[in-house]
C-alpha cells in the first residue's frame, strides 16, 4: 500500500505532526527522511529494506547506519546517490550531535574517557587512535587524531603522540585507541607501545596518565587500575 492509500493519521508526515516523533517506529522516521518509495513499495517499505541491512545484536539498534557507505545505501531499490548523500549527512550529524558540547571537561577516572569517546570509536571497522590532551587539572584541552584508517596501532610513532601536546606545551595526555574486533583487551604490542610513549613522554616532561582501549560497549586501562 502507497503513503497515500492511508489514512491520514497513520501517514509518516501527518502521524509525527499529530502525535509527535517519539511514536514512529524507525521505519517512519526514515521514510519521511527518504521522501518516496518506487511504484511498487512505500518510503516505509523502501525504509524497512535500509533497517534490515543491520546485523546488530542490540535490538533496535540503528549505530550501523553510520557503518554504511553510499554504495550500500544504494542498493537498495529507491535509494539513488542524492537519497543515500542525504542519508549520510544525516548519521553525521547525529554522530555530532551526540559529542559532548562542555569545553570544560574534567577526567577523573578511566571511566570519564571511555563516556567521552566509546560512541565515537565502538562501531569503527579500523583502529583510530586518539590523543586526549590536559591541562594540569584534567581539563581536556584538545582531543586529537593521530591515526585514521590504519590497522595496526602498534606502528603509530610516540613523535605523532607527542607533537601536539609538546605544541600547546600540555603537561598531561591519555592515549585512546579502539579495537574493530569489539574486544577490548589490550594486546602485547598494545602493552609495548604504551611503555615506549611513556619514556618518551617523560623525556619530554608529559605525564602519559592512561592509555585506554575501546571495544564495543567495553574499555580497558593499560596504566590504570580500578576501571570498574
Amino acid at each position: 500500500m502507497k503513503i497515500k492509500e492511508l489514512p491520514s493519521s497513520e501517514r509518516p508526515y501527518e502521524k509525527l505532526e499529530m502525535y509527535g516523533s517519539e511514536i514512529l517506529s524507525n521505519a517512519e522516521l526514515l521514510a519521511i527522511i527518504i521522501k518516496t518509495g518506487t511504484k511498487e513499495q512505500s518510503s516505509v517499505s523502501v525504509a524497512q529494506q535500509i533497517l534490515n541491512l543491520g546485523k546488530s545484536s542490540e535490538k533496535d539498534s540503528l549505530r550501523f547506519l553510520q557503518e554504511l557507505s553510499i554504495k550500500e545505501f544504494m542498493t537498495i531499490k529507491g535509494i539513488g546517490k542524492v537519497k543515500a548523500i542525504q542519508l549520510k549527512a544525516i548519521c553525521e550529524l547525529t554522530k555530532r550531535i551526540s559529542k559532548p558540547i562542555n569545553n570544560k571537561i574534567k577526567i577523573s577516572n578511566t571511566k570519564d574517557v571511555a563516556k567521552l569517546l566509546m560512541d565515537e570509536l565502538r562501531y569503527e571497522r579500523k583502529e583510530i587512535a586518539k590523543v586526549v590532551i590536559l591541562n594540569n587539572k584534567n581539563i581536556v584541552l584538545k582531543i586529537i587524531n593521530i591515526s585514521l584508517g590504519g590497522t595496526n596501532f602498534a606502528c603509530i610513532e610516540p613523535r605523532e603522540v607527542l607533537c601536539e601536546a609538546v605544541k600547546m606545551q600540555a603537561p598531561r595526555i591519555i592515549l585512546v585507541h579502539n579495537h574493530p574486533s569489539g574486544d577490548s583487551r589490550p594486546s602485547k604490542a598494545d602493552y609495548k607501545i604504551t611503555d615506549r610513549i611513556y619514556e618518551c613522554a617523560s623525556l619530554m616532561g608529559i605525564e602519559l596518565l592512561d592509555h585506554i582501549v575501546i571495544g564495543d560497549g567495553n574499555f580497558e586501562s593499560i596504566l590504570m587500575k580500578g576501571n570498574d
